[in-house]
């Protein structure tokens, strides 16, 4: 087998401890949808099952059909899909609708389905007076989405949870509000179900506090390269950053191709025999050059594991150093690594 340039190294048995941690605090569905943002749903998804989480949440139609070949006895719903045109899809593989609006409305008339009131998003979901006029019906669950659920005290989070919980009763429905974030606003904001996401997967729900979740992933990719600068150098395109004679420099088999996102800046580091190399200059679509200066000369060689994601540079940190979010670090990670995955759970209730 071919030496990969990068791996990336999922572990299962945490991402289950985090579904299990949020599932105490609220009862949870698991949302995988972007292919479990990113880490295989074919492989998250049955860990969930199996440590006890009946309820899935997924983008499209193609994800909840291959998600019901993985989970045949799970309750699948489809967030954003059109309705109109494709009940038999949904009806031949037991998929819940997510009704955003009047024609799905019409489209769907029984009661397995999801409604979605829009209460501050504006994204998608029926308009709050136009569920408060909605004919009183059935349905499997009725939700709602947080928008600043990241920011503990915005206005919004309670204006959407008085709205929510002023039209949620109206239908015979358990109700959905929150999600990662959400769970960590309290008891107030987490209904009958809530709906973590991101939380499942080691980032952060708590923005300026310790993470409570357990990390999941680690990402590595290979040294390709090692020079002392004898010179007065500029490292990459668009000569950004001097270095000055007696640096280190390492490349790295890790760029934007990969998902090691472009708009990082130098806050950004790898890690190489457990000391911090700081990333320099622009990050070029197959390579990064990292200062190597503070480990012992001689000590990082090509061929070399460089920790890209682990450690104190998790996932958050890198998006804050890319001026981003730990969601689009994850969903970018690019088909060249190795991937693997360790874990899966112990059966659950």
């Amino acid at each position: 087998m071919l030496a990969p340039p990068g791996r990336l190294r999922i572990d299962l048995d945490a991402v289950v401890g985090n579904w299990r941690k949020l599932n105490a605090l609220a009862p949870s569905a698991g949302v995988v949808k972007a292919d479990a943002y990113g880490l295989g749903m074919d492989r998250v998804a049955p860990a969930l099952r199996r440590a006890g989480c009946r309820t899935f949440f997924v983008a499209g139609l193609d994800e909840g059909t291959a998600l019901r070949a993985l989970l045949p006895d799970a309750e699948i719903a489809v967030l954003s899909a059109p309705v109109e045109g494709f009940q038999p899809v949904y009806r031949e593989y037991r998929l819940l609708p997510v009704l955003n609006h009047a024609g799905d409305l019409a489209a769907w008339p029984d009661e397995d389905a999801v409604l979605h009131i829009d209460t501050g998003m504006t994204r998608l979901g029926l308009d709050p007076s136009d569920a408060a006029a909605l004919e009183r019906r059935r349905f499997r669950l009725v939700m709602s989405h947080l928008a600043c659920a990241d920011e503990p005290d915005h206005k919004l989070n309670e204006a959407q949870r008085r709205l929510f919980a002023e039209l949620a009763p109206r239908f015979d429905a358990p109700a959905s509000l929150a999600n990662s974030s959400g769970i960590f606003l309290g008891p107030g904001c987490r209904f009958d179900l809530a709906r973590p996401g991101m939380a499942l997967y080691g980032l952060n729900p708590t923005p300026g506090e310790a993470n409570p979740m357990q990390p999941v992933i680690r990402l590595e990719a290979r040294v390709l390269q090692v020079r002392e600068v004898d010179r007065p150098l500029t490292v990459g395109y668009g000569a950004t950053a001097e270095v000055r004679p007696g640096q280190r420099l390492a490349t790295v088999a890790a760029g934007y191709a990969d998902g090691y996102l472009r708009a990082a800046s130098p806050g950004a580091a790898a890690s190489l025999h457990g000391r911090r190399a700081p990333l320099i200059g622009r990050v070029s679509m197959d390579s990064i050059v990292v200062d190597v200066s503070g480990l012992p000369p001689g000590s990082v060689k090509p061929g070399d594991w460089a920790v890209l994601i682990g450690g104190d540079m998790d996932a958050d940190t890198l998006a804050d150093a890319a001026g981003t979010i730990g969601y689009e670090v994850l969903t970018s990670l690019g088909a060249r690594y190795a991937r693997s995955w360790t874990g899966g759970g112990e059966p659950g209730a």
